[in-house]
């Protein structure tokens, strides 16, 4: 299990502001080949998904179908369940960057946080590098520490905690 509960880190995860989301961080320098190993893992798993483009609901395709459409005002997006208190959205802007937001009013304490350190470790390995959750300028995040095959709670390159 994940060590910190969903009430000592209530001030970075829970932030009125951001109306339950942490806003997309993003794994950066990816491809077209790690977006369709993402999709991949996704179907692989299981995980309950939505694929939205606009306001249709449409079957998932390829990734290099999807970022090649023309840029435009109906940006695709996924919303995959890895569990049922995490819920994570995939945003489609670009192959040189896997965009996610992460609902955090979805998380049910130490459960939805150990679902949410799986799926970023499952994640992780998928596509051979780290993956950090988004940072809000001055508070602790969550972030899958490729090199260690851990998920750490802190800042990479920082002092973080102890690997969890």
């Amino acid at each position: 299990m994940f060590g910190p509960s969903r009430e000592d880190h209530a001030g970075w995860l829970l932030d009125p502001a951001s109306d339950g989301w942490l806003p997309g961080e993003g794994v950066a320098d990816t491809t077209v080949a790690d977006w369709q190993a993402l999709l991949d893992l996704v179907v692989e798993r299981g995980w309950d998904r939505t694929f939205l483009v606009g306001c249709f609901e449409m079957p998932l395709p390829r990734a290099e179908e999807i970022l090649s459409w023309p840029h435009g005002a109906a940006r695709p997006v996924l919303s995959v369940l890895p569990g049922p208190e995490v819920a994570v959205v995939l945003r489609f802007r670009s192959a040189e960057r896997i965009d996610l937001g992460i609902n955090v009013e979805r998380l049910g304490g130490q459960e939805g946080l150990a679902v949410l350190c799986g799926f970023l470790a499952k994640v992780g390995r998928r596509l051979g590098r780290s993956v950090p959750t988004p940072d809000r300028g001055t508070g602790p995040f969550l972030w899958y520490d490729h090199s260690a095959d851990r998920v750490r709670f802190g800042r990479p390159g920082a002092a973080a905690g102890p690997p969890r």
